[in-house]
């Protein structure tokens, strides 16, 4: 077969939109779901640009009982009805029938609006196998209908009618969309977050098809759709009041006053591992972000790095990441501008690069001066980070570490040295980590056996404030504590699988006793802090002296606790007094007696008071780190009642 020749015979001009309908997939993004239902966005869009100039105050949609048709009302100015003067068409037959039509160009009419290009509401019309236009303006209603973009007859006006405000109603063209109907769901949720973004505004949504009636109207804005998003995540905020801004930035030096950017947003920090963005430009949401986005994450970045440099909050060798300051963020971000540039005509993403700036300059400095004005809040967050910070690093020591070779057992293998308990009741079942295998001896003899186990330790263990989780699991005292515990370590810690409620530290009431009980602590803050905070961590309080007199027996914790029984003693009488050198020298009874009995001992359950995990990280820090300057000055000015140990 000859090839067809390539002449000016073989150029074909598509006029009026009959390019919409030969490529729908240029206009709305495609032919299935999203592009049938972005039909509907586009005329919903051009009613809230009328509320957003302040021409209405509500819109009202309606799906139809068919699934295929729906129906967009507002109270605002009415679309014109008058005759063009040039094009010699009434305005709304022009502006439905005709590409690049519209009153959006010029900046007059509307400042700020979902749509410029004057493309949407007549791509609708073109792919609409019915369209009918009703507009109540001058004292009358006025009607016209389409049929794949072309009238089907003129522009009628009919009877007197109140008010002003547009109605159209429109059915898909199956030839194009085939049996696609509309989902009340997606419709639902798309305008419950519209009215989010326009606080005040008052939408209906009417489902015929499944006879429910809703009404969106949110006072709060883009606060109430921050508090709808954690709800939708299951994330908690971690602080009292989120951060909001509402304000109006000039785009670029020199530009024309006109040219007003208006920036809202709203943010916090959650207990979520990541963030997220929810970005809108005149309304529309943006899935895919854009410059706007972008401006939003650097200034959160910037923010908080200011603020934690200022405050010299800085974690001693801890890198702080983009990544760990914005973990567990939920921000809203919403823009207003004059001449918005959307990638495609469904405005997935903006593209204005100005706005960036615009957006990073006002979040910026806005947050900061919040941040500096709450510092419980900013102190908060900052722990959040550094927290954050950590669990990427142990994450990564994690990842490095070499694995075993050999398949893992699936059968608990338990130290040996740990004398279990019989109770498998997590609950009620404890662990006491005793200092040595002396005082572990009389602790295993003085225990309860159905329901208390012990651990010896030998000696000091390793000081993990700044060693790695690789480094951790290869000492061998340590490593058994993560054994007997059996809910893993890291990332990996997993509470469901905690062998004990009550992991209690044992250890002798003398110096050394406290400095391994720190060094302890210092192990399950920084690699198994989900313990701590659970409240699973306590501190036994063995005695330090018995005081006899005559057939009475005290108990005194430490020498401040001696001198207060001393003091209460009656007079004349003569105390014997007994120093414990070591818990391993207490008799198995006594010990039971003093500090194992559920109902004679004392506990003291370790926890980090609200608002204190910063306080509690730097000195963790101080003290346990490789740096000895901070210990130096803590030395210094604490010399009368400090006592030098190794670390």
């Amino acid at each position: 077969m000859a090839a067809a020749e390539y002449n000016a015979s073989a150029i074909t001009v598509l006029e009026g939109l009959e390019p919409v309908r030969k490529r729908p997939g240029m206009y709305i993004g495609g032919t299935g779901t999203e592009g049938f239902h972005h039909l509907l966005w586009e005329i919903v869009d051009n009613s809230v640009d009328e509320a957003m100039e302040g021409h209405a105050t509500s819109v009202t949609i309606t799906l139809h009982a068919d699934g295929r048709s729906a129906s967009v009302v507002d109270n605002g100015r009415g679309m014109p009805i008058d005759m063009h003067p040039v094009h010699k068409k009434p305005a709304l037959e022009l502006i439905l029938c005709t590409l690049h039509s519209g009153g959006k160009f010029d900046g007059k009419n509307y400042r700020t609006s979902a749509g410029l290009h004057g493309v949407g509401s007549s791509v609708v019309n073109a792919l609409s196998e019915e369209f009918t236009a009703t507009v109540k303006r001058n004292g009358f209603e006025h009607k016209q209908t389409y049929r794949r973009g072309k009238p089907t007859g003129p522009l009628v006006r009919g009877a007197e009618a109140r008010g002003t405000g547009t109605s159209i109603r429109f059915r898909p063209d199956p030839e194009i969309f085939g049996a696609l109907a509309f989902d009340g769901e997606v419709v639902h949720d798309r305008l419950e977050v519209t009215a989010y973004i326009h606080r005040g505004l008052r939408i209906v949504l009417k489902d015929e098809a499944r006879g429910e009636n809703t009404e969106f109207k949110f006072d709060g804005g883009l606060r109430d759709y921050m508090a709808l998003l954690c709800k939708k995540d299951d994330k908690k905020v971690i602080h009292a009041e989120p951060f909001v801004i509402d304000k109006e930035m000039t785009a670029l030096p020199g530009t024309p006053k006109e040219n007003i950017v208006r920036v809202q947003c709203v943010m916090a920090w959650t207990d979520g591992n990541r963030e997220r963005f929810a970005s809108f430009a005149n309304g529309v949401p943006n899935p895919s972000g854009g410059t706007h986005e972008a401006g939003a994450r650097d200034a959160i970045t910037k923010a908080v790095r200011t603020y934690i440099d200022t405050h010299e909050m800085q974690p001693r060798g801890l890198v702080l990441t983009a990544e760990d300051i914005r973990e567990g963020v939920i921000c809203v971000t919403s823009v207003f501008i004059a001449e918005p540039q959307f990638q495609g005509q469904t405005k997935e993403k903006l593209n204005n690069p100005e706005v960036k700036g615009v957006v990073d300059q006002a979040i910026r400095q806005a947050l900061e001066s919040w941040l500096n004005q709450n510092r419980t809040i900013a102190d908060a967050i900052v722990s959040r980070v550094v927290q954050a910070a950590r669990a990427r690093v142990a994450s990564k020591n994690a990842e490095e570490q070499v694995r075993r070779k050999s398949p893992v057992n699936n059968r608990l293998t338990l130290p040996g040295k740990l004398s279990d308990c019989s109770s498998s009741d997590v609950a009620q079942a404890e662990l006491f980590i005793v200092e040595g295998d002396s005082a572990g001896g009389s602790a295993k003899q003085g225990r309860d056996r159905e329901f208390q186990a012990i651990l010896p330790l030998r000696g000091k263990v390793l000081n993990t404030e700044c060693e790695s989780l690789a480094t951790v699991m290869k000492n061998e005292e340590l490593s058994n504590v993560v054994c007997a515990l059996g809910c893993g370590i890291g990332k990996d810690t997993d509470l469901s699988r905690l062998r004990y409620g009550r992991v209690i530290l044992l250890m002798d009431a003398d110096s050394d006793g406290h400095h391994i009980a720190t060094l302890l602590l210092t192990f399950f803050y920084r690699h198994m802090p989900q313990l701590i905070d659970a409240g699973h961590v306590f501190l036994a309080q063995p005695p330090l002296y018995r005081i006899d007199v005559g057939q009475q027996t005290w108990w005194a914790q430490d020498e401040a606790d001696r001198a207060r029984v001393l003091k209460k003693l009656p007079p004349r009488s003569t105390p014997e007094i007994t120093r414990f050198k070591g818990l391993g020298e207490m008799p198995p009874k006594t010990l039971y007696e003093t500090t194992l009995n559920p109902k004679k001992r004392t506990l003291l359950r370790v926890t980090i008071p609200a608002g204190e995990r910063t306080a509690t990280d730097q000195v963790m820090s101080d003290l346990m780190g490789r740096d000895s300057k901070p210990r130096f000055r803590e030395i210094m000015e604490r010399m009368n009642t400090v006592e030098v140990l190794d670390v």
